[in-house]
């Protein structure tokens, strides 16, 4: 249950990070509240896994959803620049989580 409440945390953070773009600077009313209920819920999320999960593990892997889900929603939603150096460095972020993932599993 921890890494799915991570999984949610992560995804919360994609929303919140567009939310903040959404925002202009905190200007508009709306998308600013949306955005401050959705980083409530992140964090809240992230504060479940680490009741379990070591907070060096969660920490980086809740930031590398959100970096690379945010990464992502910019190359897609937002048009920006999809270059090779941008995609290979997304790989690498995930490459980094999937191995912290696996670093933390159980011993068999």
């Amino acid at each position: 249950m921890p890494w799915f409440h991570l999984l949610i945390a992560g995804l919360l953070e994609v929303a919140w990070a567009v939310g903040l773009k959404q925002t202009e600077g905190w200007t508009r009313l709306w998308p600013s509240v949306i955005t401050v209920v959705l980083m409530i819920a992140s964090f809240f999320f992230l504060s479940l896994a680490l009741r379990t999960l070591p907070i060096g593990t969660a920490y980086a892997v809740w930031t590398g959803i959100g970096a690379v889900g945010t990464a992502l929603i910019g190359l897609f939603i937002f048009h920006e620049p999809r270059t090779t150096a941008r995609l290979v460095c997304i790989l690498l972020i995930v490459s980094g989580v999937v191995g912290l993932k696996l670093a933390s599993a159980p011993p068999a």
